[in-house]
């Protein structure tokens, strides 16, 4: 099908425009590429997009609680930018969470946002985020979509580290095929950042914002099969190498040198698979880079997933195999149920021994054993009465010579131990987040950075204190500390980010590496409890370990109707000297 780039469909990039400065808290660099409160970092370079300066028109004043349709209750704005604004909605009918981005019915890109929506709505494929509805109504256009609480952005994702080979195949496989699909019905996203691919609990990526996202910006492109196609090469070579493969800064992560040019991704990062680095650079070819091995450079969507589909398939990483542990053999046996047994003079048979009756069991042993009961209290009786008489006539002894009373002196080994007293603040030299599906492993840092105006701190979670009760995050989550090296802990002291999260605090023990699993941290350190704003502790014995964790199995409800937790800083207290 030939390419076609029209307003309503073919939308691109916003050109590398950025919102100013004092803007930056309200306006992200892409006004719909923002979900469970993160937003773009920053532009998307133009290649061959052009945007569409729009008229100056206000976005609407709408507000936390206003229905559209009697339907779609808006909870929070996360953007307003460029005359329209992007929420998190609840939809009361179905009762469950949606997006919907606004914008007034005389914008002069009204039109082609609904244009875009209404044609994304009719592709259902599932590897996008669905548009559910896009309505003109009271002089408004909005356009609701799917919002994926469990779903985590590729932005976040990076910020942790590049994807290992089995990740990034996956991750070039599904949108590339996704992308050709869309293409063959003639939609173009234009707008493939990082912030617009999603990868779900069960790993699958979701690709959201088709159409609609380059619409409400405006920008348009001659050859939106070369653009899209060029936007997946970019993120194949950011998750290969977690650097963007332009010069300037995005999403994040760091551009590559000034003056340079584009670079092969093994030579950014050593280990870097060379089939899915060869496939990188074709896919990147659009902007003049030279593909290696002389291979032809990828210039729509499908050729890019027929050159996947044609490498040797990536198969993920064997699981780790841990050893069960030694049988320990006990000597209590709970019958002989299900084993054979031995016949007498066969192989393996014994002679049982016949136990000896109960000694003392007769009457005349009874008489005896009483008897001998009844000597003892006696002698004890008269013993204890000849001691006390004694003490008794050398007090009276001791006083008549001195005239007073000695004390004798205490023995200074009676003297009861100090109490363990925690001392100074140990160095932390590292943080992570815990859990399966780590919540903002960007900010991991903020927990230890002895600066109380910053913390880590968690999404909102809807319908349950418990993480919303996914199964991503149904180990819940946490900071864990690392310390560098062993040492002697004596006590701690966390500042929570609000009071009324359950939390327990956990060690791993002083043999451990790299703990992943709460099983891994063994000992505990702090019972699980609903903590207050400050949780402290002191050991009565100093512990030693590297490795702690602070889990939070529960969050506190915030004002907006959501679950939210935290920690703002972290204390781990050595031995006083």
């Amino acid at each position: 099908m030939a390419e076609r780039s029209t307003a309503a469909v073919d939308v691109a990039d916003n050109g590398g425009d950025e919102p100013p400065a004092a803007d930056a808290a309200k306006a992200t660099a892409d006004g719909v590429d923002t979900q469970n409160g993160r937003a773009a970092d920053g532009p998307m370079p133009e290649k061959d997009g052009e945007r569409r300066k729009a008229a100056p028109a206000a976005a609407p004043e709408l507000h936390s609680g206003h229905k559209l349709a009697r339907r779609y209750r808006l909870e929070e704005c996360v953007t307003r930018l460029d005359g329209f604004s992007s929420w998190r909605a609840m939809d009361e009918k179905l009762r469950r969470a949606v997006g919907v981005h606004l914008l007034p019915a005389d914008h002069p890109r009204a039109r082609a946002v609904l244009a875009a929506a209404r044609s994304s709505a009719l592709l259902g494929d599932p590897r996008f985020v669905h548009v559910l509805d896009a309505v003109e109504e009271n002089d408004l256009v909005y356009v609701v979509h799917e919002w994926l609480p469990d779903a985590t952005e590729l932005t976040a994702i990076l910020a942790s580290g590049p994807l290992e080979p089995h990740e990034a195949y996956q991750l070039v496989t599904q949108v590339s095929q996704a992308m050709a699909a869309a293409h063959r019905e003639g939609l173009a996203h234009l707008r493939l950042t990082p912030s617009a691919i999603l990868r779900t609990s069960t790993g699958q990526y979701r690709i959201r914002g088709l159409a609609v996202n380059a619409a409400l910006r405006g920008i348009t492109s001659d050859t939106p099969q070369r653009a899209d196609t060029e936007a997946v090469g970019a993120l194949l070579y950011a998750a290969l190498t977690q650097r963007w493969p332009y010069e300037n800064d995005a999403y994040g992560l760091t551009g590559l040198p000034k003056g340079v040019g584009l670079i092969a991704p093994d030579q950014v990062r050593a280990g870097v698979h060379r089939g899915l680095g060869e496939l990188a650079m074709r896919a990147l070819a659009n902007d003049g880079a030279t593909a290696s091995r002389q291979e032809p450079p990828c210039t729509t969507p499908e050729e890019l997933a027929k050159a996947v589909a044609a490498m040797p398939r990536i198969r993920p990483p064997e699981p780790a195999f841990t050893a069960p542990p030694e049988y320990q053999h006990t000597t209590y046996q709970q019958g002989n149920y299900g084993r054979p047994q031995p016949h007498p003079g066969g192989p393996g048979s014994h002679t049982m021994a016949i136990p000896p009756p109960p000694p003392l069991q007769s009457r005349t042993g009874r008489v005896l054993k009483w008897g001998v009961a009844a000597l003892l209290i006696a002698a004890l009786g008269l013993g204890s009465w000849q001691l006390a008489d004694t003490l008794l006539e050398r007090v009276k002894g001791d006083t008549g010579s001195n005239g007073s009373n000695q004390q004798p002196k205490p023995d200074e080994s009676s003297k009861s131990a100090k109490p363990n007293n925690p001392g100074k603040p140990l160095q932390i030299a590292n943080a992570t987040t815990f859990g399966k599906d780590p919540i903002k492993p960007e900010d991991a840092d903020k927990a230890t950075d002895k600066n109380g105006d910053s913390a880590w701190i968690t999404k909102v979670f809807y319908g349950y204190a418990n993480f919303g009760n996914l199964d991503s995050y149904d180990d819940g989550s946490g900071i864990v500390v690392d310390l560098g090296s062993v040492q002697e802990v004596a006590g701690l002291d966390v500042d929570m980010y609000a009071a009324g999260q359950k939390v327990e605090v956990r060690a791993a023990s002083p043999e451990a590496n790299q703990p992943r699993s709460l099983s891994d941290f063994s000992h505990e350190v702090v019972k699980l409890t609903t903590a207050g704003k400050n949780l402290k502790t002191t050991l009565e014995t100093p512990l030693k370990t590297r490795y702690l964790v602070i889990h939070i199995t529960s969050l506190p409800a915030d004002s907006n109707g959501g679950y939210r937790g935290g920690i703002n800083e972290i204390k781990v207290l050595g031995t006083a000297e």
